[in-house]
């Protein structure tokens, strides 16, 4: 029974002692102080964001970061939605030059137009 209290007695004291090593830096000097982690591709601030920006972006792993998959999952819908957004745009910008050209060829068409061939003289 002696020899079981002895060994609960240095059994706390070892717990103590590296707790209180680990707490209070056991006298050694304290850890330098670590610069925080950048993103290292961070997205171009020149031009709009396409959708390999997106692909290519990565974050910053942490201790208590966030659930990469999650992440992934976002900038996939988020590169998609970009891509989608430009193929419309793409195809509005398409039927506006043709519209704009048809409206072209149909002032150009009318008799009084000075370009007409029997238009004004």
């Amino acid at each position: 029974m002696v020899m079981f209290l002895f060994l609960v007695v240095a059994l706390a004291v070892v717990v103590a002692a590296v707790t209180l090593a680990v707490v209070g830096g056991g006298g050694s000097a304290p850890l330098p102080e670590v610069a925080p982690e950048r993103l290292q591709d961070p997205l171009p601030p020149d031009r709009p964001v396409n959708r390999e920006d997106v692909e290519s972006l990565r974050f910053p792993v942490a201790p208590r970061g966030y659930r990469m998959a999650d992440v992934d999952d976002a900038l996939g819908r988020l590169g998609a939605e970009l891509a989608e957004r430009d193929a419309r745009i793409a195809d509005l910008e398409s039927a506006l030059a043709g519209a704009r050209a048809a409206a072209a060829h149909v002032h150009m068409a009318k008799p009084d137009h000075p370009d007409h061939p029997e238009g004004r003289r």
